[in-house]
């Protein structure tokens, strides 16, 4: 299967489904982290779309035969997630209804950063793909858009973490549990709030901003092999019983 996984650098959904010996690709305005720029579109994702293929950040010329079978995307959630809420309006103003506070001093085109995120989360959304994945954590496109098909956690897929993951999903299943295990480690703040580990652990100021950002979009190795095996097997038994070939 043609496989474009977009808005994803580290390539870990990319290299689960290259080991299923699938023809899948990496897309990111970044440079990828996962070791192989040869599967890497560091590329606008809809021009790649647009053209079933483009450049490596290798420089091989790839175009894909046919058209893309399958797209998982994980859009910036940086102003979509809730946890992020804090930061849109004036500490002070925390007593007044929303539309009189100020915006956030430090922050002060959260508004407009906000909006520029969700259109590009619906442009995802209305790619001509036909099967389609798109992964955030629980923010605004849950009422601005509509609920997720489905809500899963690291945990379900045999690593001991917690990440509330939402699927919005288009002609594919949901994901079934794979490895029920524990829900892993977590900090306690001096708050009283606690976190899980791998999250808590993206804060270190020891390293950098951009490395912070990627800890915390990071995708887990079971759900990445779930969505994987799951999905390319449900397209594929699609595909034999109408008789096509990939």
């Amino acid at each position: 299967m043609n496989v474009l996984v977009a808005c994803e650098e580290s390539q870990v959904v990319c290299l689960a489904f290259r080991e299923l010996g699938h023809n899948a690709f990496s897309c990111d305005l970044l440079p990828c982290s996962g070791g192989h720029p040869e599967w890497h579109f560091q590329e606008d994702m809809f021009k790649i779309i647009e053209n079933n293929g483009g450049i490596t950040q290798s420089g091989e010329t790839i175009h894909i035969i046919g058209e893309w079978d399958l797209m998982i995307a994980h859009p910036p959630c940086t102003y979509l997630s809730v946890s992020g809420a804090r930061w849109y309006y004036h500490p002070e103003d925390k007593h007044l209804p929303i539309e009189q506070r100020r915006p956030h001093p430090n922050f002060p085109n959260r508004a407009k950063d906000r909006e520029e995120a969700k259109a590009f989360f619906l442009k995802v959304a209305h790619v001509s793909i036909k099967r389609i994945a798109i992964e955030n954590p629980v923010g605004i496109m849950n009422t601005l858009w509509r609920k997720p098909d489905q809500i899963v956690q690291p945990y379900m897929f045999g690593d001991e973490a917690t990440k509330t993951t939402c699927l919005w999903l288009r002609g594919l299943p949901l994901l079934r549990a794979t490895k029920i295990v524990a829900k892993g480690e977590r900090v306690v703040l001096s708050s009283g709030k606690s976190l899980p580990k791998w999250y808590s652990d993206s804060f270190n100021t020891k390293i950098s901003t951009e490395m912070r950002r990627t800890l915390r979009s990071k995708t887990f190795q079971g759900m990445a092999r779930a969505m994987a095996s799951q999905w390319s097997n449900y397209i594929l038994d699609i595909a034999a019983y109408e008789g096509n070939l990939f």
